[in-house]
């Protein structure tokens, strides 16, 4: 994984983290809930290429 992927969910946490409390204390509960997994699906959809490059290394590796 590159440093540059690592600064991206970084900053991507800072910016979903700073929405989630304005939101909180703006009253919009269910908004900011939203917006929590909005940034946790957009996290996953980055990471989904490295997880399955790590499943196929370990196929190969143990041979299954």
């Amino acid at each position: 994984m590159s440093v540059e992927m690592i600064i991206k969910i970084a900053a991507l946490g800072v910016v979903v983290a700073l929405l989630n409390q304005i939101l909180k204390h703006a009253g919009r509960d269910d908004q900011a809930f939203f917006v929590s997994m909005a940034g946790i699906i957009v996290v996953l959809s980055w990471l989904l290429p490295y997880m399955v490059e790590l499943f196929t290394s370990m196929q190969e590796m143990f041979g299954l």
